[in-house]
């Protein structure tokens, strides 16, 4: 039997029988046979003519001893099959994974730009994360023919502005490193707030209950005392007030734009993003500037300007910013988050036919349809994004990628110093 297979034809047996009726017939040790079935698929053979193929004994089998042939006889021809697959050629643009190697810089600290470049080839987040710097230095280092450069629109969402991150945005502001902000109603006033109280850092697990009985408003992990909200509204009122007169009196015309601008002029305080807006220029647009506590004073401060009220045209700032996009000579996207601050952005450029570069970092998952978790690519199919454009989607919490975003871009010395000498 050595060298072929061990095959048994019909002995009377129907249907093939158990591994034990199979020994016996073999007379073979049951302590080294296994049976191993045949592969399912359609067969006109009778039942009574099927042969079953116990072993393969090819050209890989080991000679052995009769006591231990059967234990020694070849792998199943398909398992072999299965497993062993044989590849097509690897084509010669694919990249070899491969991370930081440590030891290159034994002596010294490593640059965050460093640490991402190295993260090219990491695998997973860390490679979209590389990819994301790169395509951020690209935006900001474009220029055109003339000297001009690329349009940058920079969105996040409220939580962001509550957290740390807020100084990381500030600095894009303070240095005009963007072209304009899109946001929410809490990425305004969280901003103007911490400028009044601050905001402290607390836990995710404190419970909501024992909070609200102390005035205690938890975002996250942050905690905001109610009072905040309270100076908040003695701050913004008279404002408010002031800009009634000049409406009333002046025929001034407001904007949600042109509030913020307002606001930041009147918060006078170099830690605010907005106060850097108003000094820089640069357009913040908020379509939903109603939504959260400013709205709430707004709400209030009709009761005491009655009959007369703030009036605040929206349609204003949407020819604003969509035609920024149509007059940028190249655009770029750099948004964290989703919701409305995401779609505001890809919408403006879908009036322009799309984004030349577009980097998203949130967390949002696709398969609900959401736009909030939707990739670069959906963009691409609405005309929000070009088709050749460079665009990453970072799959992190903003508040662990985007510093280190900024620091091996618009916050690198390094990188500076290219654009400065034109490397």
């Amino acid at each position: 039997m050595e060298g072929q297979p061990v095959v048994l034809h019909s002995l009377g047996w129907l249907h093939p029988p158990n591994p034990i009726t199979i020994m016996m017939a073999l007379d073979t040790s049951i302590s080294t046979l296994t049976a191993f079935p045949p592969p399912p698929g359609p067969s006109s053979t009778p039942d009574s003519e099927k042969e079953i193929v116990i072993f393969d004994n090819g050209a890989d089998a080991t000679p052995a001893s009769s006591s231990s042939a059967a234990t020694n006889c070849a792998r199943p021809s398909i398992a072999t099959d299965a497993v062993l697959k044989p590849s097509d050629p690897v084509p010669d643009d694919w990249q070899e994974v491969a991370g930081i190697e440590f030891n290159d810089y034994a002596g010294r600290d490593v640059t965050v730009s460093e640490l991402l470049s190295s993260m090219e080839r990491i695998g997973f987040q860390g490679s979209n994360l590389s990819r994301a710097a790169e395509v951020i230095n690209h935006m900001r280092s474009w220029r055109g023919e003339e000297g001009e450069k690329a349009t940058i629109f920079l969105g996040y969402t409220s939580n962001l502005i509550s957290s740390g991150l807020r100084e990381t945005l500030r600095f894009l502001v303070e240095h005009k490193h963007v072209s304009a902000i899109v946001t929410t109603a809490g990425g305004i006033e969280e901003d103007f707030i911490k400028c009044l109280a601050p905001t402290y850092l607390g836990s995710f697990s404190l419970d909501g209950a024992k909070l609200r009985e102390k005035g205690m408003n938890r975002i996250g992990n942050l905690l905001v005392p109610n009072s905040n909200y309270c100076a908040f509204e003695d701050w913004i009122i008279p404002i408010f007030d002031t800009m009634l007169k000049e409406q009333e009196e002046e025929g001034v015309f407001w904007t949600p734009s042109s509030i913020i601008h307002r606001l930041g002029k009147e918060i006078n305080d170099e830690r605010s993003v907005y106060y850097w807006a108003w000094k820089n220029d640069i357009p913040v647009f908020c379509p939903a500037l109603t939504d959260g506590s400013i709205g709430d004073m707004m709400y209030f401060h009709t009761f005491k300007s009655s009959p007369a009220q703030l009036r605040c045209d929206i349609i204003a700032d949407i020819r604003e910013i969509n035609s920024m996009a149509v007059r940028a000579p190249k655009s770029g996207a750099v948004i964290l988050g989703g919701g409305l601050v995401k779609h505001h952005i890809a919408n403006a450029n879908l009036i322009r036919n799309g984004a030349d570069w577009a980097v998203f970092v949130n967390t949002a998952s696709e398969f609900d349809g959401s736009d909030a978790g939707a990739r670069p690519d959906e963009a691409v199919s609405w005309g929000k994004i070009k088709a050749n454009a460079e665009s990453v989607k970072v799959t992190c919490e903003a508040t662990i990628a985007f510093p280190m975003l900024v620091a091996a871009t618009w916050g690198s010395a390094e990188k500076v110093r290219e654009l400065v000498d034109g490397i």
